[in-house]
């Protein structure tokens, strides 16, 4: 047997020991974000498990706001008062979400929650095996009583799935997650800042209702909450959407 040189004994080697580096630093990456992620959702009483750590990783690594993919619409009119954007009309086209019901007992448990279950089917855990993408907003569908005076439990969080996919969307391995087609929708939305709860998006309901000048043209018990930014950040990006009526 031919002996192995020393010059080549040492890059073998060095190479492992760089492999092996590599990986011990992408382990305390992990565990470093998976624990910043339990911290966060303790606030919202959210237990955040273990299996976590790679979608969120995944995730993490992929969130340059130039790697996001913005969910098209066509935008029919801005309502502006002295300067300062009141709502939006946009039209938003047809298209494929993955969607999840949730019914926890706060709202910040159920998107929470159904984030992480859809961070897994992003990242990898679907029939393609593959990273999905990040797109947004990634929207919470609420139901108020007529009377917009209280918010049921009962939610569903929603994925829009990049346009390569529209055509074909990866099978998700979790059976909770269903592939829908959306109907064109016309959407009156306004912005907002801040955590989601059942008291901030009962008063941004009303706020829009008093300032929308037709707000009966919108259905009067369903609603979208459209996150442009992660559930874990605190000062939040919102938008309230009111859908015309078909």
């Amino acid at each position: 047997l031919a002996e192995e040189s020393p010059d080549s004994a040492y890059h073998s080697h060095g190479s492992s020991l760089e492999e092996e580096a590599a990986e011990r630093m992408d382990d305390e990456e992990q565990e470093r974000l998976l624990s910043y992620w339990q911290s966060v959702g303790r606030g919202h009483q959210v237990d955040v498990p273990r299996d976590m750590a790679e979608p969120i990783q995944q995730l993490t690594r992929n969130n340059n706001p130039q790697e996001r993919q913005t969910i098209p619409f066509t935008l029919i009119q801005r309502k502006e008062k002295l300067g300062d954007l009141l709502y939006e009309k946009r039209q938003y086209g047809k298209a494929k979400w993955a969607c999840i019901k949730m019914k926890e007992k706060q709202y910040e448990q159920s998107i929470c929650l159904g984030f992480m279950k859809l961070m897994r089917y992003i990242c990898e855990q679907n029939s393609s095996g593959l990273y999905l993408g990040i797109t947004i907003p990634i929207v919470t569908i609420v139901h108020t009583n007529e009377a917009q005076s209280a918010m049921s439990q009962a939610v569903t969080v929603a994925y829009y799935l990049p346009e390569v996919l529209q055509d074909e969307p990866p099978h998700p391995f979790d059976s909770d997650i269903i592939i829908e087609e959306w109907p064109a929708t016309i959407v009156y939305s306004r912005s907002f800042r801040g955590t989601t709860n059942e008291d901030s998006i009962m008063r941004e309901i009303n706020l829009l209702a008093a300032i929308l000048e037709s707000p009966e043209l919108c259905l009067q018990d369903t609603f979208i909450i459209a996150g442009y930014t992660n559930p874990a950040a605190a000062n939040r990006h919102n938008e309230i959407w009111f859908l015309q009526r078909p």
